[in-house]
């Protein structure tokens, strides 16, 4: 089953159940997705659905800050409520060591040697990375790599 398919399923049990919040945050998820799709003129695969559910947890993620911030915890909680669903679609995130070896396989298979092959390091490991790492770790440890 594709992603898409479980959460329309996951939307229509949030209905039967009247579970309206988490039902307000899968309906908002599948809008998003539409809306990709009418902008590219085509129908999105799951690495391409999971990169909009990234975009929207990171938007709640900012959201709960400044609510946070501005002294308003019953509208951060709602967002973190919007958080736990759509965290829920997204595949499970590599460790540091997972992500260690891969930046050591990208280094051996391109020759990466100094800071300045950085950049073809990183063209090599998004494709693979993408959705199963946090990317700001990759490039941290990328550039540790590099460096060391």
């Amino acid at each position: 089953m594709s992603l898409k398919a479980r959460i329309s399923d996951d939307m229509k049990t949030a209905m039967k159940a009247k579970e309206t919040a988490r039902l307000g945050a899968i309906r908002l998820l599948l809008a998003a997705i539409k809306q990709k799709e009418v902008d590219e003129r085509s129908e999105l695969d799951d690495a391409a659905v999971s990169a909009v559910i990234e975009k929207l947890v990171k938007q709640r993620k900012d959201s709960v800050t400044q609510y946070e911030a501005a002294g308003r915890p019953e509208l951060a909680a709602a967002e973190k409520f919007e958080i736990d669903v759509l965290s829920a679609y997204l595949p499970e995130k590599m460790g540091c060591d997972e992500i260690a070896a891969a930046v050591a396989a990208a280094v051996a298979q391109t020759g990466a040697a100094g800071p300045a092959d950085m950049g073809k390091l990183m063209a090599v490991l998004k494709p693979q990375l993408a959705g199963k790492a946090d990317m700001g770790e990759v490039s941290k440890q990328v550039k540790a790599a590099l460096n060391g």
